[in-house]
């Protein structure tokens, strides 16, 4: 989710409410062909371009996509937090070979999402799970499944992850399939939650850890890879990019410009 009102407005005029009951409670706004999904609060869950419903419209968003500069696309996708299923969604359109799965507390949320920001229906490639993602990736049958795991996990507050523990952390590298790679959406290194997560990150996935310079709202895109320590060559790192770009039309040559130096040191 984005926190502040830099990336999109905060709360545009209403264009409706999700009937659903409060749990949590579902608002939607427009302006100028975008709509935000919001938790009954100023802050911004997710957007979706209404003539463009599967791409990526916000900054943060793409850049949880940069773990395409180091892997190809995996057997499994788990995404924590569902928001407005725009990485569920897009993972599920441009990834033919993948499988997504969704965990989403919400039941609101998983409804919103159907009604209004173009989540399709369950298929043999696309699951939504209603449920707790820290107790999902907890449960022994999901160790070792997934090749990448997205986290996006915040309340109506907005005061920092909803889940940040150590033993969070753990369950998600259990969870990952070798080689394979976490990617986490934090508040910037100015927000008191930052470098509480990055150390605890940083703890469970053995240093092997990447930040993405902050987005122009703020958020922090974090990349921890499960697996052999990290090794890199620059010019790999950018042909690979220049791949990602033209397969994908994601803007990663930018980010292997800032993690160059990163991957270098790493």
């Amino acid at each position: 989710m984005s926190r502040t009102k830099d990336a999109a407005p905060r709360r545009p005029r209403a264009s409706g409410v999700a009937p659903a009951p409060v749990d949590p409670p579902i608002e939607l706004s427009e302006q100028d062909g975008v709509r935000y999904l919001h938790f009954g609060s100023c802050w911004i869950q997710g957007a979706m371009r209404l003539r463009k419903p599967f791409d990526l419209e916000l900054d943060y968003v793409r850049h949880m996509m940069a773990w395409l500069l180091f892997m190809e696309p995996p057997v499994r996708v788990l995404q924590l937090g569902l928001g407005a299923a725009a990485l569920t969604k897009w993972c599920w359109k441009q990834l033919p070979q993948t499988e997504v799965v969704a965990v989403e507390q919400g039941a609101t949320v998983i409804a919103a999402c159907r009604q209004f920001f173009a989540l399709p229906e369950d298929d043999s490639r696309l699951e939504i799970v209603h449920g707790d993602a820290g107790e999902f990736v907890a449960r022994p049958g999901s160790r070792g499944q997934f090749g990448v795991v997205q986290v996006d996990l915040y309340d109506r507050d907005a005061r920092g992850p909803v889940l940040e523990s150590p033993e969070f952390y753990a369950a998600v590298r259990r969870a990952i399939a070798e080689p394979g790679m976490m990617v986490v959406n934090l508040f910037g290194s100015d927000h008191a939650s930052f470098e509480r997560n990055r150390l605890r990150i940083d703890e469970a996935f053995g240093g092997r850890v990447l930040v993405l310079p902050p987005v122009e709202a703020g958020n922090l895109v974090v990349l921890a890879f499960a697996g052999p320590p990290l090794a890199v060559d620059a010019a790999m790192l950018f042909e690979r990019a220049a791949e990602v770009e033209r397969r994908w039309r994601l803007p990663a040559r930018g980010w292997a410009k800032a993690l160059r130096e990163q991957v270098a040191g790493g």
